[in-house]
């Protein structure tokens, strides 16, 4: 019986030592290996290992995978116009080197954070102080994030880390001054609107004087037209009535007396007072007017 409890307090011995001096590390992190206190290696490869149970050697995981940095709150800064803008980002970054990153931050992520948090602001507002507001907003966007992610790298590798992305998310007018620039917009497109309608009242004028000029040419041509073809017509007619009365003087002369009287007596209430043996009556003295 006291050999059954010995082999078997044997075989736990065995196990709790087993347990303590093997240990797993997991694709997705790093292995410090600690021996009295200092790091003794860096297991960066996945598997199983063997180290001294403690306190002779300690293992501390570090995480391996991307981490992000995503304030909840978006910073002010100044622009070279001494104009406010609120500048929204956000920073992924992984450790790249575990044994100096567990001696500047010990190996705590929040402290980290803190330390990129600060580099970013400072990149930021270096870079942002120097550029207006349009520059920042979309003329050199593209560059203010590559310079800003190369001063971020810089001060980043002091602590084992490497900076994998910097992007601001959102760069805006603070909202005491949005209202302002919005007016200011809103002005200059109406002026520009009214300049436009001014433009196209003009071009429209233009187009009417040139139409009136164009049917007074045509009127005038139609009219020249039209006098041409009656003065052709009246000098046909007269050649005409020429021809006729020349080969009958008398009848000629009847004719042109039924105009006089057709003239003469136009309305109903024409009176001529004239003596009745007047030549202007011969053809009504007689039926055989036409031979006296």
């Amino acid at each position: 019986m006291n050999r059954l409890v010995s082999i078997i307090l044997g075989l736990v011995f065995l196990g709790f030592l087993a347990s303590s001096c093997l240990f797993i590390v997991d694709q997705r992190q790093f292995a410090l290996v600690f021996a009295l206190g200092e790091i003794k290696k860096v297991v960066e490869e996945p598997g199983l290992y063997f180290k001294l149970p403690p306190p002779f050697q300690n293992i501390v995981y570090l995480e391996k995978r991307i981490l992000t940095i995503d304030t909840p709150d978006a910073d002010r800064f100044i622009t070279k116009e001494k104009q406010n803008v609120v500048v929204d980002t956000y920073v992924k970054w992984r450790i790249e080197d575990a044994k100096t990153f567990y001696t500047s931050v010990a190996g705590r992520v929040a402290s980290a954070n803190d330390r990129i948090n600060r580099a970013l602001r400072d990149g930021l507002n270096n870079e942002i102080a120097t550029r207006t507001v349009n520059d920042v907003i979309a003329g050199e966007r593209e560059q203010l994030m590559e310079n800003i992610t190369v001063r971020v790298a810089e001060d980043a590798k002091q602590i084992g880390v490497k900076i994998v992305d910097v992007r601001l998310r959102r760069v805006e007018f603070a909202d005491e001054i949005r209202d302002s620039v919005f007016r200011r917009m809103e002005s200059e497109r109406k002026a520009i609107a009214s300049e436009r309608r001014s433009e196209g009242a003009a071009e429209a004028e233009k187009i009417r004087a040139n139409a009136d000029r164009q049917r007074v040419v045509l009127l005038a041509q139609a009219y020249k037209e039209a006098q041409d073809i009656k003065g052709t017509g009246d000098a046909a007619s007269a050649a005409a009535y020429a021809s006729a009365f020349g080969q009958d003087p008398e009848f000629a002369k009847f004719y042109r007396s039924l105009e006089a009287y057709r003239a003469s007596f136009k309305e109903s209430s024409d009176l001529i007072i004239t003596d009745p043996e007047s030549d202007f009556f011969r053809f009504f003295q007689s039926t055989n007017g036409l031979n006296k």
